[in-house]
């Protein structure tokens, strides 16, 4: 049995080392996103490169990029993507294969093609709006309504930015003097935290949704670094199913994110955002001015009408006044002249009995007188004052007759304060009895009253 060869573990890695390097003499363009960037104090970060089919992990390798390399791929990376290198984005990396004896195989990252991940970035953003088309999300906020007066408003941003204060100064400085209540939610609006912590936010203010009428996410201006979070797809889903308009003032001039497309509104500034909300104020004030003008335009045309029409009612009324007053008077008056015939007539039968009877007491008598003389003698007396007994009475009875008469009379019973009451022109009487919502007319000396019936009953 012959001996078995016996090698050392760096005799091994140096064999793999020099095999390596024969083997991949040149440097190579390779494709993997950067699961981790393992970046150290020194400078130097060591990424962890994968790649995934349907999200999973069916390469890895670790990579190196020495310090002065990573500045000079940070900074033209920055220029041409707006974004520092950060874990989860794709690129397109010049490596060198090497072996080290004791890190083992790795890619050393000589450079990085930001053109290729800013196509990435692009690809990244037509998927998200796809998915948000596909399931009917980019124009669901937009639908929500808008409050006539949004005065309470919960301000996702950082309780540092620029962006900000400027918002609140030009809401704190309205010339108006318009008060609007808002609640800051702190969260990171850029970099790889960024999308996270604005899910938060729109969670806990999802919370108590109730006490605000709008969510405002406002950012600093300058530097367009970082915004490429504004294209995830969970963030953006989370501002297009929120249940209050989302208003967005992220402070950037390229195109639009999704973010901005999902949100109910999009400024470019933090200070065009306060601006809009401060003239939702301006235009509801003018438009209550306006309707107000109107509202007392119209008032007054209403009452000059109601004057003109009253005072047409009243001219009609008067006139029908006058015509029923005169003809209750003529009627009245020929009552009167017909009380005075028939009181005439009276008078005139009562005399013509009396002389009738005279007459008739003298022809009866006359054979008699001579005959009773001595008799009539005696009882001419009691008859003489029984005679004047009669006529006596008989004129208290005419006097008191022209009294019941002038008592009686229309015009005089109304000076005592009584009144007449007609039915449509015709006196009140057992013929004549109203109902329930007739009209009525009530004559004094000196008014007439219109009434409505409200309820009759018979009097006992």
């Amino acid at each position: 049995m012959s001996e078995k060869q016996v090698f050392t573990l760096q005799q091994v890695v140096r064999s793999i080392k020099k095999t390596l390097e024969d083997r991949y003499t040149q440097n190579y363009w390779v494709k993997a996103e950067m699961h981790k960037l393992n970046k150290y104090p020194s400078g130097h970060a060591f990424p962890e490169l994968v790649q995934k089919d349907e999200n999973k992990i069916v390469a890895q390798i670790t990579g190196t990029i020495w310090k002065q390399q990573l500045e000079r791929i940070n900074t033209k990376f920055i220029e041409v993507v707006k974004e520092p290198l950060r874990e989860g984005t794709t690129l397109l990396l010049l490596v060198k294969i090497n072996y080290s004896e004791t890190f083992g195989l790795g890619l050393q990252i000589l450079d990085i093609d930001p053109s290729f991940s800013l196509g990435e970035l692009q690809k990244q953003r037509e998927e998200t709006l796809r998915k948000l088309a596909k399931e009917g999300l980019l124009n669901l906020n937009q639908k929500l309504h808008f409050p006539l007066l949004p005065k309470r408003v919960a301000i996702i941003s950082a309780d540092s930015s620029k962006g900000l204060s400027d918002f609140l100064q030009v809401l704190q400085e309205n010339e108006k003097s318009y008060f609007i209540f808002t609640h800051l939610f702190n969260a990171y609006l850029q970099g790889d935290v960024a999308v996270q912590s604005i899910i938060s936010a729109l969670k806990k203010i999802k919370r108590v949704k109730d006490y605000f009428d709008i969510v405002i996410i406002v950012r600093g201006g300058g530097a367009e670094v970082g915004m490429t979070c504004y294209n995830n797809y969970d963030l953006c889903k989370a501002i297009a199913e929120f249940p209050l308009p989302v208003l967005t003032g992220i402070g950037h001039s390229t195109n639009l994110n999704v973010a901005e497309m999902v949100s109910f509104r999009n400024e470019i500034t933090p200070t065009k955002l306060a601006e809009f909300l401060l003239q939702t104020f301006r235009e509801f004030e003018q438009e209550t001015k306006r309707l107000n003008r109107e509202m007392i335009a119209h008032s007054l045309q209403l009452i000059d009408k109601t004057k003109q029409d009253f005072n047409g009612q009243v001219r009609v009324f008067k006139h029908a006044s006058l015509r029923f007053t005169d003809s209750l008077k003529n009627e009245l008056n020929q009552q009167i002249i017909e009380l005075k015939n028939t009181t005439r007539y009276f008078l005139k039968n009562e005399n013509d009995a009396v002389l009738s009877l005279k007459n008739d007491y003298r022809i009866v008598t006359k054979e008699i007188i001579t005959a009773e003389r001595n008799t009539l003698s005696l009882i001419s007396k009691p008859i003489k004052g029984s005679l004047l007994h009669f006529f006596e009475r008989k004129e208290s009875d005419l006097e008191q007759l022209e009294k019941t008469v002038n008592i009686l009379n229309p015009s005089n019973v109304l000076q005592r304060g009584y009144s007449l009451t007609l039915l449509n022109g015709k006196i009140l009487s057992a013929k004549n009895k109203p109902k329930k919502g007739d009209l009525i007319e009530s004559k004094t000396n000196s008014l007439t009253l219109f009434s409505r019936v409200e309820k009759t009953s018979e009097n006992t």
